[in-house]
């Protein structure tokens, strides 16, 4: 994902505008493939949409009922033709300008054009019910298509209307309807019980609870506490709730995860890309293979009738149409990034719903990931020459530069800063800690890696201590520790064994103590597992296993795992307590923080690739089949409509399946 100051939503033209992008990915699509998405179609109602299919199929049971079972003696010269032109004229004519559209757009071998001369072709020859036929179950074909793809992008559009547009705030004790893209920071929302939260913030009232199923895709509803984050799209069940707006409007997570979305069907999967690049070459060939079978054997055959050549030519051009393969192998990636998406998976483009079906390694980080990533101060160890209390404070006050979750349990345990206690030059040393400068003398505050860096000398052996340690020094003494303790998610243990059920090894990188790191590892059954690591040591942890030609999903939430993200072939981001960086950089992003998601994700990758090569190989056996029987004059009009429209619904089918699988 880019940078998010360079793709704001703006004010109140913000979901019109993401809607619009949606429909433009889709439309380039349809350029690209030739391969109409009938984009009006939202607009209409299913009847609307089947209108011109029924008319024409009611002019037509007649016409075929006047010409075999019940003539009529008016039934016949221009009557008859131009019955059956009004009965192709509903289905027909949408598909024609399609046609010339293409043409003028230098897209001349679009499937509009074949279907367009095969039909008119055998008007031209007199088979007006097979004309007729063709272009109306290629028209019923269609209004399927654009209702799976309204069903595929459900799951996903649903996240437009998650917001409000205005928002109430409480200005000078009274309360204010204003729209929520003009909200600053520091406002006081007022939220009233089944209310949607229009900006990420602060809970101001004692307690609330919310349904966060816009954000996790879970029902259940989230209690939050006071001074507990709250984000854009959760609904207030309860009470009335205040909040204090943290992150302006176009910044929150929602903004965020609704540019991810729309970013992602821009993103094709290399399945998707070839068969585009084979329709392209594809197309003309047939083309002009159909003008070979109408004219070729001229030259050859003793009784050659024309007619029946151009008819043979007709169903080979009907049957050779791509339909079914540029419909339903976007379709079927579209599903896969909708039905992920109502797991509360983001998928960043369908390329790695590809890469997530052939993982063989997932390697993870430790804390926040398959740990909650809420640690709490055990206990205090400090040398008594020291004033804990001071040194607490001050410990207190150069965390609170910090993001990690170890600083939130180091305020939470000693309380309210210090205002009084001036830090000079504050500098984060990554992989390391934090040092200052506290009335003219040296602070130290980070993992006993930073002692070792700054030559500090201390009296412990770090690795007897089954906890995560922070040490402190002041003065260049080393004044003691913290334990800080935290607690495994309830669904690591799951996670672990799906990913083994899978066929897939697992790997624990952290930056936190070694033994912390193993005891975790042992207890869920981690495979490999390596702590004391630095950014750059996960870095090269995760290349030793890619250069074994082994590819690598990483899941990480802090933003040391940045680059280790943007390096494995997909990089999970946990997104409820992540940092943007490891957000943006990640190919996929987990809602919930629940690491019982990674299989999940994996799955969905598994069975959407199935699905479209299911539809590949049944596509391409049945026209090859027909193709061979249709240019020997083996098949008629009939079998070609099934061939490439049945063959298209099929395809359609089996792609929407994806959408009611359970994962």
């Amino acid at each position: 994902m880019t940078d998010k100051k360079s793709h704001q939503i703006e004010d109140v033209a913000e979901c019109c505008r993401i809607e619009e992008k949606i429909n433009k990915a889709e439309e380039e699509h349809a350029e690209d493939d030739g391969h109409d998405h009938d984009h009006t179609s939202k607009e209409k109602s299913t009847f609307q949409l089947f209108l011109p299919a029924i008319i024409s199929f009611g002019l037509l049971l007649l016409a075929i009922g006047f010409d075999n079972y019940f003539t009529q003696s008016w039934f016949v010269g221009w009557v008859r033709i131009v019955w059956y032109v009004a009965a192709y004229i509903p289905v027909g004519l949408p598909v024609i300008k399609e046609a010339i559209q293409s043409i003028r757009k230098s897209d001349v071998f679009s499937e509009f054009l074949l279907m367009s001369i095969a039909t008119i072709g055998a008007f031209a020859i007199g088979e007006y019910p097979e004309g007729v036929a063709v272009m109306l179950f290629y028209a019923i074909g269609e209004i399927f298509q654009s209702l799976a793809v309204q069903r595929a992008k459900r799951n996903i559009k649903s996240l437009l209307d998650q917001r409000p547009d205005e928002v109430t705030i409480i200005e000078n004790n009274v309360a204010k309807t204003i729209k929520a893209s003009t909200a600053k920071i520091g406002d006081i929302i007022q939220l009233k019980a089944g209310e949607k939260l229009g900006l990420d913030g602060e809970l101001v009232s004692d307690k609330a609870s919310f349904n966060t199923a816009a954000l996790t895709g879970e029902s259940k509803p989230d209690s939050k506490l006071k001074g507990e984050t709250v984000l854009a799209g959760m609904i207030n069940l309860n009470s009335v709730s205040q909040v204090k707006v943290t992150t302006a409007y176009t910044d929150s997570k929602l903004s965020k995860i609704l540019e991810m979305v729309q970013e992602a069907t821009s993103k094709k999967a290399p399945t998707e890309l070839f068969i585009r690049k084979f329709a392209k070459i594809y197309t003309p060939i047939v083309v002009f293979l159909a003008i070979g079978i109408c004219l070729v054997p001229m030259l050859f055959v003793e009784n050659y009738v024309f007619n029946d050549w151009l008819y043979r030519a007709l169903i080979f051009l009907v049957i050779s149409c791509p339909c079914a393969l540029v419909i339903s192998i976007p379709l079927g990636y579209f599903g896969g990034i909708g039905a992920a998406s109502k797991n509360g998976i983001l998928f960043k483009g369908s390329n790695f719903l590809d890469v997530m079906a052939s993982i063989q390694n997932v390697v993870m980080d430790k804390t926040g990931t398959m740990t909650e990533g809420v640690f709490k101060v055990q206990e205090v160890v400090f040398k008594s020459e020291f004033d804990q209390k001071e040194i607490l404070q001050l410990v207190n006050v150069i965390e609170s530069q910090s993001t990690h979750p170890v600083a939130t349990a180091i305020h939470n345990f000693v309380g309210k800063i210090d205002s009084s206690i001036k830090l000079k030059n504050v500098e984060e040393i990554a992989g390391h800690g934090l040092k200052a400068s506290a009335n003219g003398k040296e602070l130290l505050v980070g993992n006993f890696k930073l002692m070792d860096k700054f030559s500090i000398k201390y009296d412990i052996d770090p690795s007897s201590i089954v906890y995560t340690l922070i040490a402190v020094a002041y003065d260049n003494k080393f004044v003691g520790y913290l334990t800080i303790a935290d607690s495994i998610k309830e669904d690591s243990q799951r996670t672990i064994d799906k990913l083994k059920v899978l066929g897939i090894k697992t790997t624990m990188l952290s930056g936190d103590k070694n033994n912390v790191v193993q005891f975790v590892a042992q207890k869920l059954g981690i495979t490999n597992a390596f702590g004391d690591l630095l950014p750059e040591d996960k870095v090269n942890k995760v290349k030793e296993i890619i250069a074994k030609n082994q590819t690598v999903a990483f899941v990480g939430d802090g933003v040391n795992d940045a680059p280790v993200v943007a390096l494995s072939n997909v990089g999970i981001a946990m997104g409820g307590l992540g940092s943007d960086a490891t957000i943006e950089t990640a190919d996929v992003v987990i809602q919930d923080d629940k690491p019982s998601k990674i299989p999940i994700a994996i799955n969905i990758g598994k069975q959407t690739k199935k699905v479209v090569w299911q539809n590949i190989t049944l596509a391409f056996t049945v026209k090859a089949v027909v193709l061979v029987l249709g240019a020997g004059g083996l098949a008629t009009m009939w079998e070609a409509v099934f061939a490439d429209v049945g063959v298209a619904l099929l395809a359609i089918l089996n792609a929407v399946r994806i959408q009611r699988m359970k994962f």
